[in-house]
Order: C-alpha cells, then structure tokens, then sequence
C-alpha cells in the first residue's frame, strides 16, 4: 500500500498529546506580533511598569486605594496578609506580588524618602541584600499621615473612576496627590522595549520648587532643587553641568559615595551610609574580593556591625594605613561609589515620555489644576443643588399654612408631591425636600436661618464660579496647598551634596603598584586592556563576526585616556577602572560601560599623557584642525566634555601629535596627499571647524587619515605638499594599502 502524501498547505498536524489531536495554522511572524505580542507590550507598559504623573504605577495605587477603603488612614493597623488579601480584588497578579509592593512603599524597609505605609515588623532593609522581610501573617500596617495628601477630596470627582478586573468595583484612574509625587518618589520599572528609572527628591525642596515654577515659569530649578536626595544617605559628588543635562533631558547619571569617619583611637573605618545603588553585603563581597587577590593590603578585616541604630561597616586597618587614601582607593574600586542612571520615563495622557524636571513640572500643574477644578465645580454643584431646594422652601414659608391645608386634604399619601408642585410651582425635588419638614421646624427662627444659608450659598456659588474662571486663582489654590504640606511633612534632606572643589582627583595612591598594559579598541566599540604577560600567553585576538581592529598603544595601569565619539563628546575613562582582561576575550563595550548617549559610537581613544601635546582632527570635508591637548584638561573629576570637536562634518580620525609630523591623506576618489602639520596654526577652542587641507570633488570625501610611517606609501615625494588645501595625487598600484586593508576587515 503506497504511503500517502502530505496535503500541501500550510497546514499540519501535531502529535496526539494527551489523546488530543489539535490542528497548527502557519501564520506570518508579523501577524503573531500584532495580534499577541504588542497588545502584551502595551499592557505591560501602560497598565504594569511605567509610573503615571502622579507618580505611581497600578499595582501601588491599587494598594494605596485599597488601604484607603479599609479605612487604615486614620484608623489602627492592620494585619499586612488582610491588606493583600483586599487588594487581590483589584490587583489579579498574586499575593507576593501585593505584598513586595507594600514592603517597598514602608516606612521600614527604607527604599522612599515619603514612605506611605506606616509599618510594624520586620520588613527588611534596602541597603541590605541578605535581609529578608517576613511573611505578611507577622506584620501589620496602616497609611501614613502625608497619604491625607494623596486622597485629598478624591470623593469629590477630583479623577476618574475605572471599573476593576472583573467589573464588580470601581478604582481610581490616577490618585489626586496634592503634591509632585511622581519626583519625591523614587521608581524603577522595566517594560517591553523601554524602562524607567526615577530617583527621589526632597518634599520640602519639591514642595517650594514647584511653587516657585508656578510663579514663575523661567525659574531656575537648579536653585531650589539642587539635586536628588536618597533615603540611604550618602553624599552627591555634584556637577552643576551635568544634573542641569539631567533636568533638562531627564537622561543622565549622578554619582554617589558612601560616607565615612575614622576612628583613630580603635584605627579603623566605619561607613555608616552607603549608595543607593548597592547594599552591604555587595560592599563587603568586593571589599574581600580585593583583599584576597592583593589589591588591598591595608585592611586586616572587615564586618558588618548593623543593628538597630542603622548601618555600620567596620574595618579594621593595619598600621601606619593612611585612610584618606585608602578610602579613595575604595572608592574607585568598589560599590562604595557609584552611579545612579536617571531615565525620567512616565506616562503622560496614556503616552510614555523620557521628561526633564520642568517638563514634568508643567505636566503634573496642568493636571493638578484640571483636579481642582473639578472639585471646585463638584462643590459648586452641591452648593447650587442646596441653593434651588432652599429657593422652593422660600416660596412655600410665604404661605405656611397653605402647605398645611393642601397636605391635610390630600387623601393618598402618594399625591402630596404632585399637589403641592400644583399650589406653589415648584418642580419634584423641591417639593420631596419641603415635605420632609418636620412640623417642630415650621417656626420663625427655622425660616430665618433657612434665608440666612440661602444667602450665604449664593455667596459660595460666586465665589466658586470666579475661581473657575481664574486661572490665577486655580494656581493660588495649589500653591496655598503646597506650603501646607511643607509645613505640615517638614522634610530635611539626607544626601549630602559635595562640591568639585571637595573632590578634586588627587592622582589616586601613590603607593598604588603601577604596570604596563596593551590596550586595543575593535571598530564596534569593544575595548581591552591586556598585560604583556597576558597577551602573550592568550593567544589570538577574539573579535565579534565582522568586527575587527581599529586602535591598540601602550600605556601604564595609572593613566586615562580621552574616548571621543560621532556625537561630538569626549569621555575621559582612567585606565585601572577597567579590569584587566585577556585575548580570548570580546572585552568591555565602550558605550554601555561610559553610559554614553543613545545611538553615539565610539570613533577613537587617544593617550593624552600629561595634556602637553596636540590633537589633530580630520573630517570628512576635506577639513582638519589642530587643537591644543591642554583645553581637554580638567582639574574636577569629570567623566564628559561636551564640544569635544566642531560638529560642522562627520569626523573621520583623531591623531595625536607629540611633535609636528607628516599625516598621509586618502579621498574616496583614490587620491593621496602627505602635508606636513606645521602648515596648520594651532587652536585654543575645541570646536574650531578647521582649515580646508585636502580639496574635493563634489561627490568625494575624505576617507581617513595616518601618520606617513603607517601607511604602504613608498614613493612620498610624489604625494607630498609644500601648502594647503591641495587635491593630492592619483595612487599608484604599489602605494595602494589593499592587502592592509583587507587583513583589518577579515
């Protein structure tokens, strides 16, 4: 019997699984991406990771508002399993979910500078790794007072409603905070294709910079909002440059340190306040790390002492260790200083925006704006409701005992309403509110009072319409509410700011051993760098698939080199913060390590030694410019220069220049020319855009540059130029760098 053959289609059977036989359609990828995949990503980023602008995302504010309806904001605490319990009504994602929630947003566990739940048991420490919280059936918690803030008037059509998962109970769209949340509260989430990283700032500093913008939308932020603060402490190594980037595009890092004291009677170390980003176990993890592999020499032992007072790390030093020094060798090699990355991500009308401080600022003062309003046009409403039932009591109490005659001659009860909006002209409700009067009420002092509060409600309706049609007025509003807060939630701030003049780069341990190393960069940024000894037991170098070789020099352990890239910024990256690695290794991506700009590439390092020499740059217009190594140098420990070159044309090369010296230039047309580079006058300003040196056809470019020594070139006098610009000559076939060329791109 001939076996049959396999329909052609695209259609197949799977194999009996269970005893259940199912059909498989082939689908396009494309369609399996739209139809499952991006309503997935959407979910998670609008519905899961990304906060709001009012600064939290739905899985705390379901908490918050369930906390809020079990009445624990002025009542006693509760059980933390029965608040987890609650919230599953409006949160499906599980309990541990739940309740990681609400130990991160507890006063306990440290992790806010406003925390919003008042807690009472063990929930763990942030700075500590090790530290587990316990299970919610031991803890108990309720809201804290500042939650006033976040659910002030929310009963009064402030936000909208939405209805929960299964449609049995409503939920609020956003929580009304009278305040700027969405910058105190610090936030970090990680969606489908983006995250967000937010860091806290001080309420107070919050509170009176926000008024101030309202004020005055030109105001400096930079004067009332200096820097971030963090609930662990620790100290900002501060540069005004660069927390204004970060303000402006809500995209940067801020470096932070641990703080410290010596105590010279006991001759040892403890640091009681350390990075955000790190906890003490991953301190003292490294720390051991350095000690056994003889990096660090100076330490006998080192512990952790926490107890309830806080965090304490003692080492105990050897003798005549010098601990300024050894701290700032810490300080380089361990978490004990770090980098907080900033991505002010939020969702704004549904949408996920990267914002600066202002740009959030704005946001969130239209929408709390549009949040008074609608109270004030709630209480209007109350106020007119009030004001139209007192209207109809008015024109029944001219004729009291009218409405008794007409009430004591209706024989049901069901036409009392009817007939007395016949005897007075008064509409339904009207009529139900005067027939709800008790007959102990019908005197004249009732009456009195009634025309009293009457007139009082008109004054409260005008003065409700007037503040919804002022502007000013709105802002005065929120402004008036702002400095309740400060005064009310008095917030000190618990990060120190430094000063570059305080921590001014002192060249690092003169003790420190110092040796030779090898550094090379691949043409995709990877960069190594490899200990004579090293490389020459590692064997070949390891590249990436079509990657390849583009710079390697010699250099000492101690130095720094200048990391330029195509978006016109220098990177300054000291040799010893990158561990040494091996040939057989891909080694460090320049661009995540240096955390430079989305899309910017790396286009050369150059060893600047002491800043004595000079930088000629080549660009692709046929132009280049000599400037002075010196105006790279900084005395502050600065990590970017922006306006590191003129911007004008694409750079192609960057060489350094210890002395003048012969530079071969090639076009894409073929051509060749060797100047010499004292034809061109040196410069000052980084982002001079050059004299013209190599002259082009309208559809040519420069395609790189070299020094004379580093090319095939053997016959230099016919390239070589007495002046610039010139355009060169035609290459001959055995001055031609092909088999160099191709080796490079293998």
């Amino acid at each position: 019997m001939a076996k049959k053959k396999a329909p052609d289609n695209k259609s197949t059977r799977n194999p009996d699984v269970f005893g259940l036989k199912a059909e498989v359609t082939d689908q396009p990828i494309t369609q399996t991406l739209e139809q499952n995949y991006m309503p997935y990503a959407m979910s998670v980023i609008v519905s899961r990771a990304i906060p709001e602008i009012d600064g939290f995302k739905p899985g705390h504010r379901k908490l918050l508002y369930t906390m809020y309806k079990m009445n624990l904001l002025h009542g006693a605490r509760t059980k933390s399993a029965n608040i987890v319990g609650q919230t599953m009504r409006l949160n499906p994602h599980g309990d541990s979910a739940i309740y990681e929630t609400m130990v991160r947003l507890s006063k306990g566990y440290e992790a806010l500078l406003t925390p919003f739940v008042d807690s009472k048991g063990n929930f763990g420490k942030i700075y500590s790794r090790d530290m587990a919280y316990a299970a919610s059936r031991y803890t108990e918690a309720k809201l804290s007072s500042v939650c006033d803030e976040l659910f002030r008037d929310i009963e009064k059509d402030t936000v909208d409603f939405t209805v929960n998962y299964d449609g049995t109970m409503n939920e609020p769209a956003l929580l009304p905070t009278a305040f700027p949340n969405v910058l105190v509260s610090a936030n970090m989430g990680i969606a489908v294709g983006m995250a967000s990283q937010i860091c806290g700032f001080n309420l107070t500093e919050v509170c009176e910079t926000t008024i101030a913008f309202i004020n005055d939308p030109y105001h400096d932020i930079l004067s009332t909002l200096p820097a971030p603060d963090f609930p662990t402490g620790g100290e900002i190594l501060y540069d005004r440059d660069e927390m204004a980037a970060v303000y402006e595009t809500g995209r940067g890092s801020v470096k932070i340190r641990a703080k410290w004291r010596h105590i010279k009677s006991e001759s040892l170390i403890e640091i009681y306040e350390i990075p955000y980003t790190t906890t003490a176990e991953a301190v003292i993890d490294k720390v051991s790390d350095l000690v056994k592999s003889g990096k660090i020499r100076e330490i006998s032992d080192m512990r952790d002492e926490t107890d309830l007072k806080g965090l304490k790390l003692t080492m105990d030093l050897k003798r005549g260790t010098d601990p300024d020094k050894l701290m700032a060798k810490l300080f380089r090699m361990t978490p004990l200083q770090d980098s907080f990355a900033c991505n002010f991500n939020i969702l704004i009308a549904g949408n996920p925006r990267v914002a600066g401080v202002s740009e959030i600022l704005t946001e969130w003062t239209a929408w709390r704006e549009e949040c008074v309003r609608r109270r004030v046009f709630f209480e209007l409403t109350k106020k007119r409701e009030k004001l139209h039932l007192l209207d109809g009591l008015k024109k029944v109490l001219l004729d009291i005992d009218r409405v008794i005659t007409v009430i004591r001659n209706t024989e049901l009860e069901t036409d009392v309403i009817p007939n007395l909006m016949t005897a007075f002209k008064i509409d339904r409700l009207q009529a139900e509110y005067v027939a709800e009067i008790k007959l102990r009420n019908i005197n004249r002092q009732y009456i009195l009072k009634r025309l009293e509060e009457s007139d009082e409600l008109k004054k409260d309706a005008a003065d409700f319409e007037d503040i919804l049609g002022s502007r000013r007025r709105v802002k005065n509003i929120i402004t008036d509410e702002l400095k309740q807060i400060i005064k009310k939630y008095p917030a000190e701030r618990k990060t120190e700011i430094v000063i570059p003049d305080e921590f001014e780069d002192n060249g690092g341990d003169e003790n420190e051993d110092d040796y030779t190393v090898l550094v090379f960069l691949s043409r995709e940024g990877y960069f190594k760098k490899i200990t004579p000894l090293s490389l020459r037991m590692g064997g070949e170098q390891k590249y990436k698939e079509n990657d390849g070789p583009l710079q390697s020099f010699e250099a000492q352990n101690k130095e720094e080199i200048l990391v330029f890239t195509d978006a016109g910024q220098v990177y300054k990256l000291k040799l010893r913060d990158v561990d040494d690695g091996k040939a057989s290794v891909l080694g460090v991506y320049l661009p995540s390590f240096l955390e430079t700009d989305e899309g910017e590439n790396i286009t050369a390092i150059v060893r600047p030694g002491e800043y004595k020499g000079r930088l000629l740059f080549m660009f692709e217009n046929g132009k280049a410019a000599k400037v002075e190594l010196a105006s790279y140098y900084t005395k502050a420990n600065r990590k970017k220069l922006t306006g590191a070159y003129s911007d004008k044309s694409r750079l192609t090369d960057v060489i350094l220049l210890e002395s003048e010296r012969d530079i071969a230039v090639f076009s894409t047309e073929g051509r060749a020319m060797i100047f010499n580079t004292s034809l061109l006058a040196p410069k000052s300003s980084r982002t001079t855009q050059g004299v013209s040196v190599l002259n082009l056809k309208a559809k040519y470019k420069l395609q790189s540059a070299r020094p004379v020594e580093e090319t095939a070139i053997r016959n230099l006098s016919r390239y070589r130029v007495r002046a610039v610009p010139a355009a060169g000559a035609l290459l001959k076939e055995e001055d031609r760098e092909e088999m160099q060329l191709s080796l490079l791109d293998e």
